[in-house]
């Protein structure tokens, strides 16, 4: 961190420490030791059977809005009621039209703006000047709402694929006209984000990717295994697309290409590939895992010769970063931001989504390529994944974001947002 005064800023997510959302403690880490003061605060606990010891330490720093009291809460609205009456009922009537036209409804949002008046009045008492959420959902909801409220200024990080499956729903446009500026974690996420932005508010979409510590770039990562084996990681769900891996190593199988498949994760369908694997006989040759901590996915990626990615919609998978950090190449679909990163031929193989046979080819080539061949694939997605994956430089990057943000700096920011609620027309 460069000289001037110690950067304090609060990280406001909707569920903080989450199993999926390790990057998200990374990011925090890594900008502490930059030399920023994270307060950390969460909308709703932490999720049950959490089993990271780092998620545990988190924990203890995190602060939740819906732990507060009814008493503590109510006394926040009115708080805020008092401190500004009409930048009140201008939030206030400004978050119930939103309402109107989202998936949650008027009730939700007066939820959110509740919530808006309790973080209000829980960073007035911090001094806290900026506020950053992650997701551009509800946290980015509430962040906007505590700003209309007249509190610090707020950017938010966009992952996709979900927020652009309903970006006026989710008043997307109104959240970045309002923001001091906003993360996306690819090139491909930048462009969805300005398709539901104004020209005007372009510059202030600036790339800060998802990343890893410089650690796992240095870690010892062996030989590749000469078993067939292959791993995928990830939530049990329909866009993950792991009923194509199992119908992929069916048909394996029917080639007679030996194949060992490793499904690492949990989630709503498990009973339904459970099923799958029965009804097509691969009890012996697909295992799921459950949920699993960091360091059992780092083993069984060196277990692996590849990892498998078969999803339909993502942002960019962290589990893509840590497969090259530990030299293994990656099958996975031509989607989001994954091109960015996975080289066809080069680093892995990429393949359309939704094409089990041209997944079941790329799966067949990396159990029989030579592992050799497999380590000077995985070495180049290394050094991809080393250059733009670093925590240290992309905290680097949000730091002085951040900065600029704090003080207003036009030629980081192009201009400050307006604590005033946004017109509703125009959509």
């Amino acid at each position: 961190m460069s000289g001037g005064p110690r950067i304090r800023v609060a990280y406001l997510v909707n569920q903080y420490p989450k199993i999926s959302h390790t990057f998200i403690r990374r990011e925090i880490l890594a900008l502490e030791e930059q030399g920023v003061e994270v307060t950390r605060i969460a909308i709703r606990g932490h999720e049950t059977g959490s089993v990271e010891a780092s998620d545990a330490e988190e924990l203890a720093k995190t602060r939740y809005l819906l732990q507060a009291s009814p008493l503590e809460i109510v006394a926040a609205c009115l708080w805020a009621l008092v401190r500004a009456p009409v930048l009140f009922l201008k939030a206030l009537i400004s978050a119930l039209r939103l309402g109107r036209r989202s998936d949650g409804g008027v009730a939700k949002h007066a939820a959110y703006f509740v919530e808006a008046c309790l973080l209000r009045k829980w960073l007035a008492e911090s001094d806290l000047r900026h506020v950053h959420a992650h997701f551009g959902t509800n946290a980015a909801s509430v962040v906007m709402f505590c700003r209309w409220l007249g509190g610090p200024s707020y950017s938010f990080t966009v992952h996709g694929p979900d927020e652009f499956d309903r970006p006026l729903r989710l008043a997307l446009r109104e959240k970045v006209q309002a923001a001091a500026f906003v993360c996306v974690i690819s090139s491909f996420c930048r462009s969805q984000l300005y398709r539901w932005t104004r020209l005007a508010d372009w510059p202030k979409i600036q790339v800060v990717r998802c990343a890893l510590e410089p650690s796992y770039f240095e870690a010892q990562v062996g030989e590749i295994t000469d078993r067939p084996k292959l791993l995928c990681v990830g939530r049990l769900s329909e866009e993950k697309g792991q009923f194509l891996i199992v119908r992929a190593a069916r048909i394996l199988a029917d080639r007679g290409v030996p194949v060992e498949l490793v499904l690492a994760g949990d989630g709503p369908l498990r009973g339904e590939i459970d099923g799958e694997i029965k009804r097509l006989g691969l009890e012996e040759t697909v295992r799921v895992t459950g949920w699993i901590d960091n360091q059992r996915v780092r083993t069984l990626l060196l277990e692996s010769r590849a990892l498998v990615v078969a999803s339909f919609a993502e942002g960019l998978p962290v589990v893509i970063m840590e497969a090259f950090a530990m030299n293994r190449p990656v099958i996975s679909t031509w989607i989001a931001g994954i091109p960015e990163l996975v080289k066809n031929d080069l680093s892995g193989w990429l393949i359309p989504p939704g094409d089990v046979v041209r997944l079941a080819d790329a799966m067949q080539m990396a159990l029989t390529a030579r592992p050799s061949q497999l380590a000077e694939m995985g070495e180049r997605g290394r050094k991809l994944a080393g250059e733009m994956h670093n925590a240290s430089l992309e905290a680097a990057r949000l730091e002085e974001l951040l900065a600029g943000a704090l003080a207003g700096a036009e030629t980081v920011l192009e201009r400050t947002a307006s604590a005033e609620p946004i017109s509703q027309g125009g959509m």
